[in-house]
């Protein structure tokens, strides 16, 4: 019994201790006296208090074996518990043609080829990180909240955009599969064009901001680049579709290109996944107040009732 709850995390299930030698007898007995403690049916913890995270997720995967975490459930596994987590529920997945009852704070999914996606040498077994990470994004219920999920594990070193478009082409079925992939080639590329698309359907054209001229050939620091957007020869708008900033090096080019652009009397402003996809009115809205500021005299329009374009803008005195 020792060295299940040594490996588990001081978790064991009923059929361990029955394999190890003892009795059902001896089971109840260990159960009477409190040396273990039922987290799910069949399955103890060799105490009496609260079950970490941890203790948790193995109770999880005993209850539904042969299974292993899936979803956030995985990457807080592979993270350490420093990942912040949407729910406290412990995700498992189990192979399709399996049934097994979920139970509170216990999501259980099934999945084809479970063998393939599984890294059964882990404790606990485990999704593969791309899995569970694509698994996260397509669950997610906005496209930021999708963002979000391939930020933290391209940040996190854990993976690359590359490995986790892989993981896309090689599913049968993906909802959004063509989005998902333009925006993890974007990062694999360096590009932008996912962001610059959202820019100008949601930010630029739904609020009547002047049409920015695009891709202009720029000379910063000695190398020739490309800015995303001028706006009305006043505000140059600069479209970060990395998913984390990468280096310092990568950091003092934009600010070279920022510096450089301030000589020609222009501002630049620096926009990310969250100003566009997450908040395009509140943006419009400041990009607006912000070339009224420099001589625009155009006028910002709502894009829909309850547009927060028009309204909330900060005023510079």
């Amino acid at each position: 019994m020792k060295r299940f709850l040594v490996d588990q995390s001081g978790t064991v299930s009923r059929q361990q201790l029955l394999s190890d030698g003892l009795s059902e007898n001896d089971v109840r007995r260990l159960v009477r006296r409190r040396d273990l403690t039922a987290i799910h049916p069949g399955v103890f913890v060799d105490h009496t208090g609260t079950p970490t995270w941890l203790q948790r997720a193995w109770a999880a995967v005993l209850y539904a074996r042969p299974a292993a975490l899936g979803g956030e459930s995985a990457l807080r596994a592979a993270d350490g518990p420093g990942r912040t987590l949407r729910s406290d529920d412990i995700t498992v997945v189990i192979d399709h043609e399996r049934r097994v009852r979920a139970r509170a704070g216990l999501v259980v999914e099934r999945r084809r080829a479970l063998d393939d996606h599984v890294l059964w040498n882990l404790g606990p077994p485990r999704l593969r990180y791309e899995d569970a990470t694509v698994d996260v994004a397509l669950a997610a219920g906005t496209d930021l909240d999708a963002v979000a999920a391939l930020a933290a594990a391209c940040g996190g070193r854990r993976t690359t955009a590359r490995r986790l478009a892989q993981t896309v082409r090689d599913r049968a079925r993906v909802p959004r599969r063509a989005w998902l992939m333009a925006v993890l080639d974007d990062v694999a590329e360096g590009t932008s064009s996912v962001l610059e698309h959202r820019y100008l359907r949601d930010v630029e054209r739904a609020h009547g901001l002047p049409r920015a001229r695009r891709q202009l050939r720029a000379l910063a620091a000695g190398t020739v680049t490309y800015r995303d957007a001028d706006v009305a020869g006043l505000v140059v708008v600069e479209l970060d579709g990395r998913l984390f900033h990468d280096s310092a090096s990568a950091r003092d080019r934009d600010m070279e290109r920022d510096l450089d652009t301030s000589l020609d009397g222009r501002t630049t402003v620096r926009l990310g996944w969250g100003q566009v996809v997450g908040r395009p009115c509140s943006t419009a809205g400041k990009i607006g107040a912000l070339l009224t500021m420099l001589g625009w005299t155009g006028v910002i329009v709502p894009c829909r009732p309850g547009c927060t374009a028009t309204g909330n803008i900060p005023v510079i005195r």
